[in-house]
């Protein structure tokens, strides 16, 4: 079932979807940090979002922006070499991740958890090339 937001739920901006905070973390060899889309904590009319219904869209979201690359991400490891068709993604880059997997934790900003996965280079599914606020989850 394709999870649609009503429009009340939509977010202002990219900025409001994927805040700016510090993961207080730097990826090591070939990891990529990504910063996943916040579940909305409150409607645009001021309903609050029940818990249950936030860490739900949380769960299944898959839209993540790219936050940093570790050093040798999309290097071949034996030569250092970049691979033949280059980073598939790159800081600031919205990329689809998978569900599960990949090492998660939250930061705390203005009260509201906001969370950084790290996964492998090769997890990553694929490089989100239109608007990243139109994609949903299945749940």
């Amino acid at each position: 079932m394709l999870l649609e937001l009503p429009l009340s739920m939509s977010y202002d901006s990219l900025e409001d979807a994927f805040p700016e905070v510090d993961p207080g973390i730097i990826p090591f060899g070939s990891r990529v940090m990504v910063q996943v889309r916040r579940a909305k904590s409150q409607t645009s009319g001021g309903i609050y979002i029940p818990e249950e219904a936030r860490k739900t869209e949380a769960s299944n979201t898959q839209v993540s922006k790219v936050a940093l690359v570790g050093p040798l991400a999309f290097k071949n490891r034996n030569t250092m070499d970049m691979w033949p068709e280059g980073a598939w993604c790159n800081p600031g880059d919205f990329v689809r991740t998978p569900k599960y997997g990949g090492d998660r934790w939250t930061v705390k900003k203005d009260g509201e958890e906001i969370e950084f996965v790290i996964f492998n280079d090769l997890d990553i599914i694929g490089k989100i090339t239109g608007d990243p606020m139109q994609i949903r989850a299945f749940i």
